[in-house]
């Protein structure tokens, strides 16, 4: 029998990472990327702010001290936007004092990390809120035409048909459909999959041909459309 792990013990996250200190920054992605997870970068407010209003994310770490907006309303816009409302908010900040931490929460953060911070303790702390999160929400349907996926259940259905997928194609599926807007490049699948670390064989072909026979192969119209040179995307349009 095959038993299923919670979504937070086993899919990456996607993550949006505000933070304007290079070094940080790369401390941070490296991490977060070998263990799997996909981060997006903005180095000021003004970015986060375009990024938030463009892709749905899993949670986001949010220093305080940005060279433009401040990182407290970043965190307000954010919990007034529509797509992430509900984000999961982790400050990172070296303002270490209980006046700083209790703004932070009326801003609207879910927790607060003060610098310097062990970079283990900052991913269990972002699945702590994933999984918070997850506990006490309603399922969240990703659609692509007649393709529906259930982020909590981890049911796929097409046509109206439960579909079984493994892990891995499942994982990519649920970051095509998150990412419909654009094409997705094939080294980020990889990354996805397994952080910096890929194997020397081509197992994304492997599971990219498991997740087409399941979803596309019985059907009449395909979903899951190959770019050239370019990368793989899901479209549900006609």
């Amino acid at each position: 029998m095959l038993l299923t792990m919670p979504r937070w013990e086993t899919a990456a996250l996607l993550i949006l990472l505000v933070e304007d200190n290079p070094d940080i920054v790369a401390n941070i992605s490296d991490f977060l990327s070998a263990k799997g997870h996909v981060v997006d970068f903005a180095g000021n407010g003004r970015q986060a702010g375009y990024l938030l209003e463009r892709q749905a994310y899993d949670a986001m770490v949010l220093d305080l001290g940005l060279p433009d907006v401040d990182g407290l309303e970043v965190c307000r816009r954010a919990r007034l936007g529509t797509r992430n409302s509900g984000l999961p908010i982790l400050m990172l900040t070296a303002r270490d004092t209980l006046a700083h931490r209790l703004e932070g929460f009326e801003a609207g953060a879910d927790d607060y990390l003060v610098k310097p911070f062990a970079l283990s303790e900052l991913e269990a702390r972002l699945h702590a809120l994933v999984r918070r999160r997850l506990g006490g929400a309603a399922a969240v349907e990703l659609r692509a035409g007649d393709l529906v996926y259930d982020t909590n259940t981890l049911q796929v259905r097409r046509a109206g048909q439960e579909l079984q997928l493994p892990p891995a194609p499942r994982q990519v599926l649920e970051h095509l459909l998150r990412n419909q807007h654009r094409v997705v490049p094939r080294e980020e699948l990889e990354r996805l999959l397994w952080g910096d670390d890929p194997p020397d064989s081509d197992a994304l072909r492997s599971h990219l041909h498991k997740l087409r026979s399941v979803i596309d192969r019985p059907f009449g119209r395909p979903l899951l459309h190959t770019i050239p040179r370019l990368g793989y995307r899901i479209h549900g349009n006609e």
